[in-house]
């Protein structure tokens, strides 16, 4: 009966330290998780809001279909895209996947220009 109620007494001993432990194992698993897999993907989402937002007609896209077209016309939710000479298409903006190449676009004067003293 003296070595039984030893070890009981081992067992329940130990329990000060022991139960931060698994407190602390979930926290640093939910850590891992954000740095591996939440952060990344919010940049990725906020870099494709920006290529959409930033769409203008002359860019040439794809859609996450597949479909290359060349972006002729832009509203506040839909791109009009030509995908053959004389067939348009309308999908929303989140459909285009990447931008293949952008259009030429004029360059707006530096600020330096604005300022020209007159005299």
């Amino acid at each position: 009966m003296g070595r039984s109620f030893t070890v009981l007494y081992a067992a329940q001993g130990g329990g000060g330290a022991g139960s931060l432990t698994p407190i602390l194992m979930i926290a640093l698993l939910f850590g891992v998780m954000y740095f591996m897999m939440i952060r990344p993907q919010q940049k990725r989402r906020r870099e494709a809001e920006a290529m959409q937002s930033a769409l203008a007609p002359g860019d040439e896209v794809v859609t996450i279909g597949g479909l290359y077209g060349t972006v002729t016309g832009v509203d506040d939710d839909t791109v009009l895209l030509e995908v053959a000479p004389g067939v348009q298409t309308r999908y929303a903006r989140p459909a285009i996947a990447r931008v293949v190449s952008q259009a030429e676009r004029a360059e707006e004067p530096a600020a330096e220009d604005a300022d020209v003293v007159k005299e």
